[in-house]
């Protein structure tokens, strides 16, 4: 079995990086960029750090910023047909998860418009040609959208989220700048941080993972274990240190896939809008007690990651259960919900539940659920 490595071209860390985006746009040739970001980023003026630095070097650009939390089929459309009447060559992609996977579904369209209907992207499709060149530029510090090869799009009429999974869609540079995540109010922050943790705790235990792998998500683990509730308070090394983990998370997991968590997570988004950390930080305790059994000794590795002592002298069981705490304590250290209550309506189990097991996550996770399962574990977050 050959185990793949897809990570992109080149990245950029730092406060301040974002400099070097005027460098990589001349240095590649690039006429005219499609500036793909969201609403609220230009009302903060977010986004014009990035726009700013493209006026002063008389770079052509355009806006497209018509992206929901939860990017639609009709928002790629959208953006596809921006990016040709803006007559451009490449984009930068500045925002979250939304601004990074809708600038993903334009550069793969624009590049294989046999796909134009979004819908006949959904899981591993083999398009034939790379994307439309993408800066990606995070302003959140979770999804890590600039280093994977996936992306999410919500299908409104059908009240679905569905996953795209294509190597042709990465983009060729990064900039991971804790100066543009500044802003992120503290529900965000955290939000956003228990997401990454969540890619590095299901990459590592995924039927996927191997050494590679295991080395970037522990490190992540550790990384946003020690920062994440510092981000959340709102300084610089918090930042930082989130900066960097969701994206060590994000080289990971891209390349071996997710679990359940994420599988049950995209239909809370779908039907009810939820934040995607949010659902992922309420799951993930939960899953991780479903999944303990077929984990082996991975538990204590986490435990151990996330800086609980003493769990060389721990059973099995207990640092199973230790692992779990730790993930639990720094949830409600950040100020994540216990529990879904408040947002899922119990009638709508039967639909989420299904929705879940057609995710295309739901493969990875390392045991495999029944339909049963998943409407259980469900109804034991209620």
């Amino acid at each position: 079995m050959a185990n793949r490595m897809i990570l992109n071209e080149t990245s950029y860390f730092g406060a301040g990086s974002i400099s070097c985006i005027v460098d990589e746009i001349k240095a590649r040739a690039f006429q005219k960029i499609l500036v793909v970001t969201d609403p609220d980023l230009i009302r903060f003026q977010v986004s014009t750090k990035v726009t700013n630095l493209l006026e002063q070097a008389g770079i052509a650009y355009e806006v497209y910023s018509k992206i929901k939390a939860n990017p639609t089929i009709q928002n790629i459309q959208e953006g596809v047909a921006a990016f040709k009447a803006a007559g451009a060559d490449a984009i930068v992609a500045i925002g979250g998860g939304s601004a990074m996977d809708t600038a993903k579904g334009v550069a793969i369209i624009v590049a294989n418009p046999e796909y134009a209907d979004v819908v006949s992207l959904e899981g591993a499709v083999a398009t034939k040609n790379k994307c439309i060149p993408i800066i990606a530029v995070p302003t959140t510090a979770g999804t890590a959208a600039e280093v994977t090869i996936n992306y999410v799009v919500t299908d409104v009429e059908k009240n679905r989220k569905f996953v795209c999974v294509d190597p042709h869609d990465i983009p060729v540079v990064a900039v991971i700048d804790a100066d543009m995540m500044s802003s992120m109010p503290k529900g965000l922050t955290a939000a956003t941080g228990m997401d990454a943790l969540t890619h590095a705790i299901e990459g590592y235990i995924t039927k996927g993972a191997w050494e590679m792998t295991d080395m970037m998500h522990l490190k992540a683990i550790e990384i946003i274990s020690r920062s994440l509730r510092g981000a959340v308070a709102g300084t610089p090394e918090g930042r930082e240190g989130m900066a960097l983990g969701q994206y060590v998370a994000g080289m990971g997991f891209s390349n071996v896939g997710l679990g359940i968590v994420h599988s049950m997570a995209h239909p809370l988004g779908a039907v009810y809008d939820t934040p995607h950390g949010v659902a992922n930080a309420i799951i993930l305790p939960t899953v991780m007690a479903y999944n303990a059994e077929a984990t082996g000794e991975k538990y204590r590795e986490i435990a151990r990651a996330m800086g609980v002592k003493g769990v060389d002298e721990m059973t099995q069981e207990e640092y199973r259960q230790a692992a779990i705490d730790a993930v639990k304590q720094l949830s409600a250290d950040v100020g994540i919900p216990a529990n879904l209550k408040d947002i899922v309506k119990a009638e709508d189990i039967p639909f989420l539940a299904q929705s879940a097991m057609d995710d295309a996550c739901r493969p990875g996770n390392p045991k495999d659920p029944t339909l049963e399962d998943i409407i259980a574990l469900y109804e034991s977050l209620m």
